[in-house]
């Protein structure tokens, strides 16, 4: 069976959300952005979804094309600069930073408002009880990291690199290939037996497009019904997935 194993992940929110994630994470100066810097950046996070074959949706490219676009222009020459030059010459990057910074405004508008919403739903009333002092004793609860799914596809693509996993993956699909769901179950299995967390890259086991499609998808999904947690201790940390139960 030599079909291609794709796959559609509704967890990106978009090309400028990616970018901004890359500004944070390299602590790029959003009003003075290293065009060369961030078009390389972006288009490895592209390149390890085409990896994957990721159905990537067309905004993203349209992006990679317009910061090929900036970047070819920031490399012309630019024109002299004289006493009797009135014409404003405009930044290439201007709209693109301008595009960034409103997205940017509204991305933290809509963290506030989901914060509240939180905060909100932890809100409830009860008749008074006696609590049992062993109550309080429970065992602390590994809270839920920050890790985005971008931390999470560069992770994917850092892996490719240690593994030296450079050459074309594999692409024919097994008919003993393992579902999300049993392979879900394994990784959790996996991260039970590990008070310390399990090296991100120690998940993926096989040189093969659908395993690692399928890992890759199985620890999302454990990530969003908050049954693992992943976590770095700084930018550019190795990943560690933790198991979120008792």
């Amino acid at each position: 069976m030599n079909q291609a194993y794709k796959v559609k992940l509704d967890t990106f929110e978009g090309p400028l959300d990616l970018l901004l994630h890359l500004i944070n994470r390299y602590e790029i100066d959003i009003y003075d952005i290293p065009v060369a810097q961030i078009t390389e950046q972006y288009m490895n996070y592209i390149h390890t979804m085409q990896r994957l074959e990721l159905n990537i949706a067309s905004e993203y490219l349209v992006m990679a094309a317009t910061l090929i676009e900036i970047k070819s222009q920031m490399l012309l020459p630019k024109p002299e600069i004289t006493d009797d030059t009135e014409e404003y010459i405009e930044d290439p990057r201007e709209e693109l930073m301008q595009r960034l910074i409103e997205y940017r405004k509204y991305k933290h508008a809509a963290e506030q408002l989901k914060e509240k919403e939180v905060d909100s739903s932890q809100i409830f009333t009860r008749a008074p009880v006696a609590f049992d002092k062993k109550e309080f004793e429970k065992v602390p609860v590994v809270q839920q990291g920050d890790i985005s799914i971008y931390d999470m596809l560069g992770a994917l693509g850092k892996m490719f690199e240690r593994k030296k996993w450079n050459a074309p993956l594999e692409t024919s699909v097994q008919r003993t290939g393992v579902p999300i769901e049993q392979r879900m179950e394994e990784i959790l299995d996996l991260v039970r037996a590990s008070s310390e967390g399990v090296y991100f890259d120690d998940m993926f086991t096989q040189k093969t497009r659908s395993h690692i499609v399928v890992t890759f998808i199985a620890i999302l999904e454990l990530m969003k019904t908050k049954e693992v947690s992943c976590k770095q201790a700084n930018h550019f940390d190795s990943l560690y997935v933790y198991y979120m139960g008792d």
